[in-house]
């Protein structure tokens, strides 16, 4: 029988920095992603050897900027929202996800991770019907396709703060009429983890006005 977690990436010692107390409750998920992640079609078979690096890490760095109620479109396998909600249990995260299995994921380990700062829902992004101070997603789509699923769930001056790739001033460029259509504004790109991580993270960011 192989052993599933050989091939995981060893914990990099600035996750204790960014976690600070939650660390063991970064490490609870982080080690049943990689044991359940791939057999349950969460992450594909290229991931446990970058697990940490690649998508945890790459996720936390972000937890600072968020505030109030946030909405995470897309969750998966809770990245970022599962990371973001350890990192953060003064922050109130709702995962949204329509995919029966993923969400049956995230349920799971809200209840082992005790998160009671998180709620899950299977929905469409576009049926949720709620609105939020801030709207999150990562590795879902191109911004033109990202932001009209994603603005309508701000709150007026709410924001969107969604994690990119390196590609994103192209996807701004392309989707300046989608913008100015969901009046998406202040749009401004940060990059985080510059000398902290071994792959830095972009971030978009937009105030929506309703």
């Amino acid at each position: 029988m192989t052993d599933t977690n050989a091939a995981v990436e060893p914990e990099p010692a600035v996750a204790a920095e960014l976690f600070g107390d939650r660390i063991e409750l970064a490490r609870r998920f982080t080690a049943a992603l990689a044991a359940e992640g791939e057999p349950r079609g969460l992450i594909g078979p290229l991931e446990p050897p970058r697990l940490w690096t690649r998508h945890v890490l790459n996720s936390v760095i972000g937890a600072p900027l968020f505030h109030g109620s946030v909405a995470d479109v897309g969750s998966g396998a809770g990245l970022p929202g599962l990371v973001l909600a350890i990192a953060r249990p003064d922050v109130q995260w709702t995962l949204i996800e329509p995919m029966e299995r993923r969400v049956t994921w995230l349920t799971e380990q809200v209840d082992a991770l005790g998160l009671d700062n998180v709620r899950v829902m299977r929905v469409r992004a576009e049926d949720v019907g709620l609105e939020f101070d801030v709207v999150t997603a990562r590795a879902v789509s191109a911004l033109r396709t990202l932001v009209p699923i994603t603005a309508p769930l701000a709150k007026d001056a709410g924001e969107l703060i969604l994690l990119k790739g390196h590609n994103v001033a192209a996807e701004i460029e392309a989707a300046q009429k989608v913008l100015r259509r969901h009046r998406v504004s202040n749009v401004t790109v940060e990059i985080l983890g510059e000398g902290v991580l071994a792959e830095s993270t972009r971030v978009f960011r937009g105030l929506v006005r309703s």
